[in-house]
């Protein structure tokens, strides 16, 4: 379940309360006074089997005994009774209850446990939504609800609160109030029993009463639904995350590097960015970034930004205050174009700073603001403007306030973001009272309007990556996937968890993901054999399935010459690990020509399964000495090439990538495209639960791996007793490659149907150039020259758990080119859409065909395909709107059983129903 119901808890029309208490103090007795006097105009009815009133309020003896269903319940009465309580709601028609009692299993009591079960199988069969157990409430301040004990009202306002602990409820109230912050829904979930995190994003996602949504999590148990409903709302509104719980030990024993760097917190970092969302690490923080996002100032931001910040101050130890913050922050300094600087030079006095940050001296009336205001908002190079003040005797603060916010009303709509910085108490209060009236982002420090811009670009990139469209990938051959299934069916039915290096390798390269040659040998006389055949420098190692860092017992040599050294070397080897690890297997040697390579930089790229999120993948600088360094990036899968550079970016090595010195930049199109490969290898492979590329080296000839671990682990069955599904431990659903297919038109035209991806954004957009107008006016309900860059992205960024876009393609040269891709030449024939609200209830359906296939059956082929696809993920009624003027389209909603019903406009709404709604 998702949103089902959720409305009676956010807008009831009649409140029952169980657990109310007249003992002054007690928890039912401030949850009572809190309901009774929060100014809900419904009605509200107390149930207590001892008491005739509660608050002055007629109470009833049972559930049973209420006038009236009560759309909305809240409970705090023992654990035990909870239960028969949510029951006999239920059987009432009550939709959804707030459980407020603790005892349902916190830190892993059996007893708890099994009330929570109880709990959840008496709301099950009449769909009774729970929020909790074990939490302090819920308020909608606008409707005059305030179903919690917390001892502060909130203020009604625009802001939507969803948090795991009850405590920081009463503590952002504490710091919210005083300061105006208002809200739409405040949400305290507890146990997360039944409703959570994912449930709540996607109501709020389409809330209209909520500007932008802030949550605090401390842990997230359904990966996918979370991040699918994370995505869908971060494309609506703002969605800014605290996360608790940041220092989480458990990495300290991991048993390879990726392993040891992946810490929990680190991959909550990835699944926020992936989602689009801005992490924040304060309340404070929190607010400023809600209020930063939703300010109408920064609502005018470019789509480019890249970080780089001019400031004007009139004071130049604001503008270096300003400037540490911003390097701190990862940031940087404007640099002013000629034509920028000339222009400061004619309004300014031959005294000012002559550069970034713009210091116009201490004297600077409200002129002097303005005319330096409206030559840097023109800095080409400048993707904000912070502009600043200090009380002086000699200016007024409130003048230069008045210019500021003039010169931006004067270029409404054209403006890039702006923030303010009056500083200091009462002489700049009225300026900053009309920054807020006028929605101009304003703070009381250089530091905090620096955080707010640094805000600003960090939740830009997110979204960029979340509306990203990636070049189409090159074209290659298809993995060997066969080769790596026998690999590791073989290394399982032996019981092994590591693969040796040679196996590991073969199963990079089956992948496309280039790796030196390694012998594999039994003694260290064949060892020194395959030296003398390879000729030249060779590195010597261990092979031993008990050993997992080689270099740390003494198991690696290098740059070895001749075949007496390197038997010399194995037999020395040998000796050291039977005494360093006396109970080691010694399976033999491998023997590999070293790699002179002397500009590449040594990286590393890795695979660990995360116990909340399955597969993260990990990249970064690389060597023996990766865990002290620890510069990398952690990412989930699946990537592509948009993904993996922007992952590779947030590392320090990829400056170094990008050339220094004499040194040519590397290859970085390869580095990207080996970790799309890995991507790939995950996904196809679920036994792989670790992988370990280290050092994968990189310079301007390519990339090559010198050393790789994989370690395999089986997987359960599912709840049917079938192998569990390959991708089921993904958060993000990769490309669902079992819905391609080849077929035929009647008049024997080819056609390769399979799901859209995001870098078929350029043919998406070639077929709508081929579509003639009607056929534009018939598919949009409006006449459209061309698709937008955003609508595109929108149209090709699916999430596969929630929507379904099925392409069709003319195949020219042989069907689909790497990791399942149609091959570059592929022209798109037409597309069927299908997305489905949170509860699988209903989805609309869309069908676009180009304008010279029409009349040839693939409407038809693609209407059958959707409806199949629908009825197969349990849809409960597909739906869609047509223009009247479609008859052919209408005709063909008929063929396949649709009801037509006709609305106003000159718009026929159709529904077909494919199976009982889902319970």
């Amino acid at each position: 379940m998702t949103i089902r119901n959720l409305d009676a808890l956010f807008q009831p029309g009649s409140i029952a309360l169980v657990g109310a208490s007249r003992r002054a103090g007690s928890l039912g007795a401030v949850l009572a006074r809190n309901l009774f006097a929060g100014g809900f105009q419904g009605p509200i009815m107390p149930v207590h089997p001892n008491s005739d009133a509660i608050e002055g309020v007629l109470a009833y003896p049972s559930v049973e005994a209420l006038p009236q269903t009560p759309d909305l319940a809240v409970i705090a009465t023992p654990p035990d009774s909870v239960a028969g309580l949510l029951k006999a709601f239920g059987d009432r028609g009550t939709r959804a209850a707030v459980v407020i009692t603790a005892g349902f299993g916190e830190g892993g009591d059996g007893a708890g446990a099994a009330r929570k079960q109880a709990i959840l199988d008496a709301a099950q069969p009449n769909l009774l939504r729970i929020v909790g157990p074990n939490c302090l409430g819920m308020m909608v301040p606008g409707l005059g609800i305030n179903a919690s004990f917390s001892h502060i009202a909130p203020l009604p306002g625009d802001l939507a609160f969803v948090t795991q602990s009850g405590a920081m409820v009463t503590a952002m109230l504490d710091w919210a109030t005083p300061r105006g912050i208002g809200f739409s829904k405040i949400v305290s979930l507890g146990d997360k029993a039944d409703v959570d995190f994912g449930d709540l994003l996607d109501y709020l996602a389409m809330d209209g009463r909520t500007r932008a949504i802030l949550l605090y999590v401390e842990s997230i148990a359904h990966a996918r639904k979370f991040l699918s409903a994370a995505r869908i709302a971060a494309r609506n509104k703002p969605v800014i995350v605290v996360k608790g719980g940041r220092h989480a030990e458990g990495a300290a024993a991991a048993a390879s590097h990726t392993g040891a760097l992946a810490g929990a917190d680190a991959v909550y970092d990835a699944v926020f960015a992936r989602a689009g969302l801005l992490r924040v690490y304060s309340l404070n923080e929190l607010f400023d970034a809600a209020e930063t996002l939703t300010n109408l100032s920064v609502q005018r931001r470019r789509a480019d930004g890249g970080g780089r910040l001019a400031i004007l101050t009139n004071g130049g130890g604001l503008g270096v205050l300003a400037t540490d913050a911003l390097i701190d922050e990862g940031g940087r300094l404007a640099a002013l174009s000629p034509e920028t600087k000339q222009a400061l030079d004619a309004c300014l006095p031959a005294t000012w700073s002559g550069a970034n940050p713009v210091d116009i001296i201490g004297d600077a009336p409200g002129a002097r603001y303005r005319a330096a205001l409206e030559a840097l908002l023109k800095e080409p190079s400048a993707d904000a403007v912070l502009v600043m003040h200090c009380p002086t005797a000699i200016a007024s603060a409130t003048e230069a306030a008045e210019a500021v916010v003039e010169t931006l009303a004067a270029r409404a709509g054209r403006v890039r973001p702006v923030f303010t910085a009056w500083v200091g108490d009462q002489a700049v209060g009225e300026a900053r009272a009309l920054f807020a009236r006028e929605g101009i982002a304003g703070y009381d420090t250089p530091e905090e309007a620096v955080q707010g811009f640094m805000h600003l670009e960090r939740y830009r990139r997110n979204q960029a990556l979340l509306l990203r469209v990636p070049r189409p990938e090159p074209e290659g051959e298809e993995p060997d996937r066969p080769a790596v299934r026998g690999l590791l069916d073989q290394a399982l039915a032996e019981q092994r968890e590591w693969l040796s290096e040679a196996e590991a390798k073969a199963v990079l390269q089956a992948y496309g993901i280039p790796v030196v040659a390694t012998r594999v040998v039994a003694d260290p006389e064949a060892a020194g054999a395959a030296a003398a055949e390879i000729g030249g420098p060779v590195a010597l190692k261990i092979l031993s399935r008990d050993i997992t860092h080689k270099s740390d017992m003494g198991g690696v040599a290098l740059d070895l010459q001749g075949a007496a050294a390197v038997t010399e070397a194995a037999e020395a080897m040998n000796r050291r690990i039977a005494a360093a690890a006396p109970t080691a297997l010694l399976e033999g040697f491998t023997v590999q020509a070293m790699c002179r390579r002397p500009d590449a930089e040594e990286l590393i790229l890795g695979v660990v399964d995360d116990p909340q999120f399955g597969p993260v993948m990990l990249f970064g600088q690389g060597g023996t000495a990766v865990e002290v360094i620890a510069d990398k990036a952690l990412a989930l899968p699946p990537l592509d090439t948009v993904l993996a550079e922007a992952m590779m970016a947030e590392t320090r090595v990829y400056r170094l990538l990008q050339g220094y010195r004499d040194r040519p930049p590397a290859a970085v199109d390869e580095i990207a495209a080996c970790l799309v490969r890995l991507s790939q290898l995950i996904i196809d492979m679920p036994e792989i639960g670790e992988v370990d590329i280290n050092p994968l080296l990189a310079d301007a000839e390519g990339v090559i791996a010198l050393d790789a671990r994989v370690r395999v682990t089986p997987r359960g069955l599912s709840t049917t007793g079938a192998p569990a599904a390959a991708t089921a431990r993904l958060a993000i659903r990769p490309y669902p490659r079992e819905l391609e297919r080849s077929f035929a038109l009647p008049d024997g035209t080819a056609v390769f149907l399979r799901p859209l991806r995001p870098s078929d954004a350029p043919a998406l957009r070639e077929t709508f150039r081929r579509l003639d107008a009607e056929d534009v006016r018939m598919r949009f309900l409006m006449p459209l020259d061309e698709i937008s860059d955003d609508l595109l992205a929108r149209l090709t960024q699916l999430d596969y758990d929630r929507e379904m876009a099925l392409a069709a393609f003319a195949p020219s040269g042989g069907g689909q080119g790497d990791n399942g891709q149609a091959d570059k030449g592929q022209e798109g024939l037409g597309v069927v859409r299908l997305a489905a609200d949170p509860d699988n209830r209903k989805a609309e359906f869309a069908i676009v065909v180009r304008s010279d296939m029409k009349r040839r059956g693939l409407g038809r082929a693609l209407m059958k395909a959707i409806l199949d696809y629908a009825e197969a993920r349990g849809t409960g009624q597909v739906w869609g709107s047509v223009l009247a003027g479609n008859t052919a389209m209408l005709a063909l909603c008929k063929e396949f059983g649709f009801s037509l019903v006709h609305a106003e406009a000159g718009v026929v709404h159709v529904t077909r129903d494919l199976a009982a709604v889902p319970e």
